[in-house]
């Protein structure tokens, strides 16, 4: 089982898609996935740590990365108690696991050893699809 706390077992799926899909569509979960983008781009080097917000070296995951952005000290937080990482970033339980999960899962993602650089390719495009863009926003 990684961080994000998914296992083949999992109990009632459909209701828990149903609940990752609420968070990222709801208001606070556009937001953040907007907060998350920015955060993705403005890492100096274009890289992606996997079951960690922050390593030694201080590489980033994807929520390590808004962590960052918002000079965060995210060496305190345990990346598996999905609540305090909710309460954090003002975001639901289930939105914290799924970005987790995308983040973590080189299996799913058939790359089986991603290399950071990857990982951040991988996520970016990720978040960019779960991002509702409005017409009438200028970006």
């Amino acid at each position: 089982m990684s961080r994000s706390g998914y296992s083949d077992e999992y109990e009632n799926l459909q209701l828990w898609r149903n609940a990752v899909a609420r968070a990222i569509r709801g208001e606070r979960g556009q937001a953040f996935l907007k907060e998350l983008l920015a955060a993705l781009d403005a890492l100096p080097e274009k890289r992606l740590i996997p079951e960690a917000l922050v390593d030694s070296d201080g590489e980033v995951c994807a929520l390590g990365s808004v962590g960052r952005l918002r000079g965060l000290d995210m060496s305190k937080i345990d990346p598996e108690d999905h609540r305090k990482l909710a309460d954090t970033f003002n975001i639901a339980p289930a939105l914290v696991q799924e970005i987790e999960f995308e983040n973590d899962d080189d299996f799913a993602w058939n790359h089986h050893q991603a290399t950071p650089e990857q990982r951040f390719e991988r996520m970016r495009a990720w978040v960019v699809r779960q991002i509702v863009f409005d017409p009438k926003e200028t970006t």
